[in-house]
């Protein structure tokens, strides 16, 4: 038959690769991000609870009522933003649907999107699906920080979206109110929507604020600002999140969301609506986190890698140019082979393949992961 591919350019993704080849060496992955330790056990509770209580049949389409005004509460108490629970915030399956129905959402046969690169691997082909293109601009080594001068050049008059992710994945980087200065200057007076993935919205570390869309009025009125309970939850295989957007775009949001998903698994929808309640399951995290971080980079200090700041995610990126100079694929997979520990490489976030020698390490792991993990490292 003939056929032509939407997406000619993808095949497997490099997460699949790296853990199934951490699963032939039986190697500790360190590559896929994903925490090896236990969810909250009142939250499991909550679930079964729910299940229990006969909550097992279609939530709303937006999602769970409760939920959605327990979520409300919480965006107004932390960035003082009076959303509407009912019109302005969507339950989805997982926050890369959420990202992909916002795209989808405004996207037209040759829009151009601003991304930066390096970036999470599902950005570039959610938008040439829709028919755009993307438009990558780089961020800047070894800090990863925005050359705004770059994303002016980059700008024309086919821009319909720029996209945001802080915490950043893969390097841990985050954005700061200069940012947001230079955003504002960006937007403001266009037609440019805003897309901000903050899945790791409450693992900012450090004590660095989330500059979130949310806090800003002006911003907030042209974005989809998208989340994720399974990153943040330490249940990833949930995936279940949300977006919250001004309720015109909600509402053709949500054109998009009911003819593909509907709606979301009932039972946590129910669970995380009485969960949420108390801010401290969401507050406390990011003390939490950075104590895996510390930890991690004690240990890794032992090593001949070198690391690279991280202020957000559960990820840590560090260079081997001290130990090969092997590109970074080929060196991910020796690393697994002769080594016994899966990295990612971080030229698969670029469009561009860019190489510069570094490797993403995943650090939401038990310690006795990490020690064994740091024990072969130190071999190499």
């Amino acid at each position: 038959m003939n056929f032509k591919s939407k997406l000619p350019n993808v095949g497997t993704t490099i997460f699949t690769v790296m853990s199934a080849l951490a699963t032939k060496s039986k190697a500790i992955n360190l590559g896929q991000g994903f925490p090896d330790f236990p969810m909250n056990a009142e939250l499991v509770g909550l679930v079964d609870k729910a299940m229990r209580d006969g909550y097992n049949q279609y939530a709303p389409m937006p999602g769970h009522p409760p939920l959605l005004e327990t979520l409300a509460e919480k965006v107004e108490n932390l960035y003082t933003n009076k959303v509407h629970p009912h019109t302005e915030i969507t339950i989805t399956p997982g926050g890369t649907y959420a990202i992909y129905t916002a795209l989808t959402t405004i996207l037209q046969a040759g829009d151009e999107v601003i991304v930066f690169d390096p970036c999470y691997d599902s950005y570039v082909p959610n938008i040439e699906i829709n028919g755009a293109t993307p438009v990558p601009v780089a961020l800047e080594y070894p800090s990863y920080h925005i050359d705004w001068n770059k994303v002016h050049a980059a700008k024309t008059a086919r821009t319909k979206a720029i996209m945001l992710n802080s915490p950043h994945n893969p390097t841990g980087s985050v954005l700061s109110p200069k940012d947001i200065e230079e955003l504002r200057k960006f937007v403001t007076g266009s037609n440019i929507f805003i897309i901000s993935d903050e899945v790791y919205e409450h693992l900012i570390l450090d004590g660095l604020p989330h500059c979130s869309m949310l806090r800003y009025p002006d911003l907030f009125e042209r974005s989809f600002v998208c989340f994720s309970f399974g990153k943040i939850f330490h249940c990833t295989g949930w995936k279940q999140g949300y977006c919250v957007a001004p309720e015109w775009l909600t509402k053709e949001f949500r054109k998009v969301h009911q003819f593909n998903a509907f709606s979301c698994f009932t039972p946590t929808q129910v669970a995380l609506a009485e969960f949420l309640k108390d801010p401290v399951h969401y507050l406390s995290l990011p003390d939490f986190m950075q104590k895996k971080r510390d930890y991690f980079q004690d240990a890794m200090s032992s090593t001949r890698f070198k690391a690279l700041p991280t202020h957000g995610s559960y990820f840590q990126i560090y260079s081997y140019k001290d130990i090969s100079d092997q590109p970074d694929a080929e060196y991910a997979k020796e690393l697994v082979a002769q080594h016994g520990v899966a990295a990612i490489p971080v030229s698969a976030f670029y469009h561009s393949g860019k190489d510069d020698h570094v490797l993403r390490f995943c650090f939401a792991k038990k310690k006795e992961t990490i020690d064994a993990a740091v024990e072969k490292l130190c071999k190499v």
